[in-house]
């Protein structure tokens, strides 16, 4: 059964890029995920929903939606579908080289001097409906 079929009509996916060191993924991810979230018009499509364990203990704001993790083999094919997500309008948050060492302030002033062509993605985190997700991200694999 398919997640179209479990009456989900969302889902997220995270593409990474296979050349970047695991450690600087997980960092990029963490802050393309919390960012995602941050301005997305409809959040409760995001289904957040609060779990609860056997002691009563709440394990808060864990979504209900897939969340699928994909890899990319280079910041090109990143690029490509960040074009493709800017195209058909599908909400999205990407992170680049430019983005590490030093201060945020420090980040935001490379990645401002840096033209677009430049930058090597690390990843981008997508929200959208589910066939068009699919749709754009069919050429990449699972994350091993």
């Amino acid at each position: 059964m398919d997640a179209n079929q479990k009456g989900f009509t969302h889902k997220f996916v995270a593409v990474l890029n296979k050349k970047i060191p695991v450690g600087n993924l997980m960092n990029a991810l963490g802050h393309m995920a919390v960012g995602l979230s941050s301005d997305y018009p409809s959040i409760s499509e995001m289904r957040f929903d609060n779990y609860f364990d056997k002691d009563g203990g709440t394990h808060k704001n864990i979504s209900d939606n897939p969340f699928i993790i994909l890899q990319a083999d280079n910041s090109n094919k990143i690029r490509t579908l960040r074009n493709a997500l800017l195209k058909k309008g599908i909400h999205f948050s990407d992170f680049t080289n430019t983005m590490t060492v030093g201060t945020y302030i420090e980040q935001q002033q490379r990645t401002k001097e840096t033209l677009e062509a430049e930058l090597e993605y690390y990843g981008i985190c997508l929200f959208g409906e589910i066939d068009e997700v699919n749709e754009l991200t069919k050429k990449f694999s699972l994350w091993r």
